[in-house]
């Protein structure tokens, strides 16, 4: 707009002279007066327009040049030398500041080749502000300058900043703003401050006590010559020290104790250091809190043998003190009132924030006024004497997860009459929680076997019941009135037994097909059922870990597992929430971390099933795998679904645990062992085959020697291999089968046997028999799986298994199967 308006001016400027040029030409020319007077008047109108823009344009310029003198003006004074560069490095301004520090007193604006000229220690610097100029970005560089343009034996702060610029002058609008500053009376007084600084430091290297800093998180800020020279330390090795590195942990929480006194308070005591080598290094420690946020001061005093010049009761009260400080338990004083006189570090680390003069009283947690009691009342027993007295417990933390077992004795008065009582404490948490484990396991092992019992007796009858059930069937059509009846009475009779198999399930009695799995693959297939089980409230995640090993379960098991547990969680977020199923592999160094909640050490693949739920009390969690415990309404569960989960799980060989947190969810982290496969063939070698069709034509030939204790099922077993043409032989009990079988001759086609009898179990019988006749083929049937009675059998014997309960057609399609081999 300013270009175009100078334009106009120009143009009207010329065209008044022009106009002027032509009056002059008229009248010489002697043209009429009116032609003349117009063209004059034309002009004289042009001009009064002439005049007044260049009076606006004067006055708009001199407005301009004020403006751009008071900012010179402002720039000049600065102390900061200031240059404005264009796009190809041209030097467009440069203040007085700068001219100061160049000594260029011309006119002439010097380029920034120029301007850092014969400065060698500023190139690298000057060449990366330059790159940054370049593309426009900012940037700051610090450097000494010994000689050249720039005036030498200074340090210079030197920064770029890029703008855009405000008018056309520049080819592109870029502009750089290059400030330099002279920051040597700052450097100077850094070093001089860091001189100081080295100066004390020097004087505390040359003390012959140590001297130690430890901010409050335990981080040695610093620790002079003599103490590092006492450690064995390297300070050049420049590694990061803590507490923990020169003292041990209940060392640490007795130093800590101590600096918590109080601001000027100094508390004095015997303690071992550590040195680089692991020796101790005995030592006594005066601890001060400088009250900056938790920071504490030790000096330390050299109490080795070589060090001291103590008497021998002086020395000998230095041993004792450190005897006492390295105990791995907690000992403390109390007077007869109860206030504990001291304590070693262990007692510290035991009872963090307990320090003298507390109270005996203080070691209970808050709120706990019985076991209060129970101290006051042990160290008035202690106090008069007696001894004797049973120890106290004290649990605390924020599940009571932490115990703590306190011993309290008598101890004579001292000199002053003071103390009354002496006090050992032991850690017991850990001994509490392998008690409390040791207990849940023997609770579990003995439901576990009072529930494979009863499900092994139900597996009878239910037995009993299905087989009876499909002889009536045979003698009804499907219009009868009692077909349906008995149709009812077998259903009822399987949901007895799916009951059943879930109660062996917990009891890891129930028969498994393991296969070769990888985990990924079989949770992708289920995420389909998983999302309609739970339902469009509940988000499903399914997380699978790279290159998940494989393992080896029964496939069908392992997603009832994972059924279970989603299903629980689905309960627990009713308003609905988040589902997560991560996989991920254990290494055997890992597996050492979990080793302590009785993982044995090894590979496993783990599998968390996490949720955002309501989350679970303490007193439910210690319960939550036991069967026929619910937390749900009457009618609306069982109590079988976590049992049946940690039953399969353990029979697999894994372990199972459940993390949670009223409010805050809950998480079961599932251990399955790794399998190896030796070549990919075991994969398709290790599925088990699928179920045959079972035959329609069950009929058959064959004398059929049947083996049962149980009456009802022996009775329906025979009367349904009758019906199908099979000679039946029965007997009650293995015993018996032998009589059986020496009466006829061994003429016996195939032997059915139960495997838990009186007098001779199933897998004794078999081994007779096989005496005499190496090829009788036997099948046995069970409510336990096979693998409880395989390892009592040779490795290469065969044999075949029919689970219980089975129906009519699954018994004779078995016989009729093997007899066809």
């Amino acid at each position: 707009m300013r270009a175009h308006g100078a334009g106009g001016l120009l143009l009207m400027l010329g065209l008044v002279s022009a106009g002027a040029l032509g009056a002059m030409a008229l009248v010489a020319s002697g043209a009429a007066e009116p032609v003349v007077l117009g063209l004059l008047a034309l002009l004289a109108v042009a001009g009064v327009f002439l005049i007044f823009g260049l009076l606006t344009g004067f006055v708009r310029l001199s407005e301009r040049a004020a403006e751009a003198d008071m900012v010179k003006a402002v720039a000049d004074g600065l102390d900061t030398g200031l240059l404005i560069v264009d796009a190809k490095g041209s030097v467009l301004y440069r203040n007085r500041a700068l001219q100061r520090l160049t000594g260029r007193r011309s006119g002439r604006h010097a380029t920034l080749e120029e301007l850092f000229a014969g400065a060698p220690e500023s190139a690298q610097a000057f060449f990366r502000l330059n790159r940054a100029a370049e593309r426009f970005e900012p940037r700051d560089e610090e450097f000494y300058v010994r000689s050249g343009t720039l005036r030498g034996g200074r340090w210079l702060h030197v920064s770029v900043r890029p703008y855009a610029a405000q008018t056309g002058n520049t080819p592109d609008g870029r502009l750089t703003l290059w400030q330099v500053a002279d920051v040597t009376r700052e450097r100077t007084r850094e070093l001089e401050t860091v001189g100081g600084l080295e100066a004390t430091l020097a004087f505390y290297d040359s003390l012959p006590q140590g001297l130690l800093a430890v901010t409050a998180d335990g981080r040695i800020a610093h620790l002079n010559a003599t103490l590092s020279q006492w450690l064995g330390l390297r300070p050049e090795s420049g590694r990061a020290l803590t507490l923990l590195d020169i003292v041990s942990a209940d060392g640490a929480a007795l130093i800590r104790a101590a600096g918590r006194g109080g601001v000027g308070r100094a508390t004095r005591f015997d303690l071992d250091l550590l040195r680089e080598d692991g020796r101790a290094f005995p030592a006594q420690l005066i601890c001060r809190g400088n009250g900056r946020g938790g920071a504490i001061s030790i000096l330390v005093l050299d109490r080795s043998a070589e060090a001291s010049r103590e008497t021998g009761r002086a020395e000998a009260d230095v041993r004792f003190s450190r005897v006492l400080q390295s105990a791995p338990f907690g000992i403390a004083t109390a007077d007869a009132e109860g206030r504990i006189i001291g304590s070693n570090a262990a007692f510290m680390r035991m009872f963090d924030g307990i320090r003298p003069p507390a109270s005996i009283t203080d070691l209970a947690p808050a709120g706990d006024e019985a076991t209060g009691r129970e101290l006051a009342k042990a160290l008035q027993r202690a106090v008069s004497g007696r001894t004797g007295a049973a120890p106290i417990e004290i649990s605390f933390g924020p599940q009571g997860e932490l115990a703590r077992r306190i011993y309290v004795s008598p101890l004579g008065a001292g000199a002053r009459g003071r103390e009354g009582a002496i006090l050992y404490a032991i850690d017991a948490t850990e001994q509490k929680a392998l008690e409390l484990k040791f207990a849940q396991s023997h609770k579990m092992e003995a439901i576990g076997q009072l529930a494979g019992g009863v499900a092994h007796d139900f597996n009878n009858v239910l037995t009993a019941i299905i087989g009876f059930s499909d002889l009536l069937l045979l003698k009804h059509r499907p219009t009868d009135a009692a077909y349906r009846d008995i149709m009812n009475i077998k259903q009822s009779a399987h949901r007895a037994a799916g009951l059943v198999h879930q109660l062996l399930a917990f009891s890891r009695r129930q028969t498994l097909q393991a296969e070769v799995l990888e985990l990924g693959e079989v949770l992708t297939d289920l995420a389909a059922l998983l999302n309609r089980a739970l339902g469009e409230k509940i988000d499903l995640k399914i997380l699978s870990g790279r290159d998940l090993w494989y393992v080896k379960a029964d496939k069908t098991q392992f997603v009832q597992v994972i059924i279970n547990l989603a299903v629980n969680a689905r309960d627990a977020m009713p308003n609905g929430g988040c589902l997560t199923i991560r996989t991920r592999n254990i290494s055997e160094r890992e597996s050492l971390k979990v080793s302590k909640a009785g993982v044995a050490a090894g590979e496993y693949v783990l599998i968390e099933v996490e949720d955002t739920g309501c989350g679970m009390p303490p007193e439910v969690m210690s319960k939550i795998f036991e069967p026929f415990f619910t937390t749900k309404d009457v009618g609306k569960g069982t109590g079988l679904g976590l049992s049946t989960v940690y039953g399969i799980v353990k029979q697999t060989g894994g372990y199972i645990f459940a993390e949670s947190e009223p409010g805050k969810g809950t998480t079961f982290r599932v251990y399955l062992p790794r399998h190896i496969i030796e070549n990919e063939d075991e994969i398709a070698r290790e599925r088990p085959e699928k179920k045959k069709e079972v035959a329609r034509d069950l009929t058959g030939t064959g004398r059929v020697l049947l083996v049962e204790d149980e009456d009802a099922v022996r009775n329906f077993a025979a009367r349904a291999l009758s019906r199908q043409g099979y000679e039946v032989l029965e007997a009650g009990t293995g015993v018996e089968a032998l009589e059986v079988m020496e009466r006829e001759k061994g003429r016996v086609d195939i032997v059915v046997s139960d495997v838990v009898m009186p007098e001779m179990d199933g897998p004794s019988l078999l081994k007779e028999l096989r005496k005499t006749n190496p090829g009788l083929k036997i099948i046995f049937v069970s409510g336990y799986p096979d693998d409880a009675f395989k390892k009592t059998l040779d490795d290469d014997e065969d044999y075949a298994f029919l689970p219980k309960p089975f129906t009519l057609p699954q018994l004779a399609a078995k016989v009729k199967e093997q007899l066809g081999r």
